[in-house]
């Protein structure tokens, strides 16, 4: 067995790996991309989002699978899939998907449960190529999932291993619009939220088709918050510290 191959082993027998999940298989950040990263850290820093109108509020609503739950104990993300909205209009035409790149074995269980297999994931763009053009695709908008810890772990995870920078965008759970109309409600899985709104489950586990059902969760309770009199984040943002 080669130093690699037992290193490697040593890691998957653990259930852990190196800090940095991707290294080894990465190329690095050319100065485009680091001179892009930088200019959308300034948008970000810069932009007011709390007092856009709902109406006019454009955020990008994305998922990711991966192998598990735990971003600093080795789990790693398999794909991104995300769609723009601007109120409660889904751009529907204009989405994201990518598979992750990796070489490493995939479980029975996730390969049956989210439809990847290791031959799709060798096949793929590199981990730093595909967030710089997710980053390039969602540009300096607010980020929208359900259950976003989940998410927020990972891109933060991902964003410093590939890139050694912070990922600084905001992200909002889908709960946040919630507690308006249910301020006790739980979190509750993606499918009994869109059973709750009427919602068709079609894709699920699969990161387009999460990131469509959460963009329909948004949109049906971002009706609901216009509705109710609340004009901008601002608003919902007071009457949810009250609570």
């Amino acid at each position: 067995m080669k130093m690699n191959d037992l290193a490697q082993y040593f890691r998957l027998i653990s259930g852990k790996l190196s800090s940095n999940i991707y290294a080894g298989i990465q190329g690095q950040s050319n100065p485009q991309q680091l001179s892009f990263i930088r200019q959308l850290q300034k948008e970000m820093k810069v932009k007011n989002n709390l007092d856009t109108p709902l109406n006019e509020l454009e955020v990008v609503v994305f998922d990711l699978e991966t192998t598990g739950f735990y971003p600093e104990k080795g789990d790693r993300v398999l794909s991104i899939g995300a769609v723009k909205m601007i109120g409660q209009h889904i751009e529907d035409n204009h989405t994201f998907y990518s598979l992750v790149k990796s070489n490493l074995p995939l479980s029975v269980e996730i390969s049956t449960l989210t439809n990847i297999h290791e031959d799709q994931l060798r096949e793929a763009p590199d981990a730093r190529d595909v967030l710089i053009q997710f980053f390039k695709y969602a540009q300096s908008h607010i980020l929208v999932a359900h259950h976003s810890k989940h998410e927020k772990s990972f891109m933060q995870k991902m964003t410093w291993d590939l890139l050694k920078t912070r990922f600084e965008y905001r992200i909002i759970d889908t709960s946040f619009l919630i507690r308006l109309s249910d301020s006790s409600m739980k979190s509750l899985p993606l499918e009994e939220v869109c059973h709750k709104c009427g919602i068709t489950i079609k894709d699920r586990h699969h990161a387009l088709g999460d990131a469509i059902m959460t963009a329909q969760i948004w949109a049906s309770y971002l009706k609901i918050a216009q509705k109710n009199g609340y004009s901008n984040l601002r608003e919902v943002y007071e009457h949810l510290a009250k609570l």
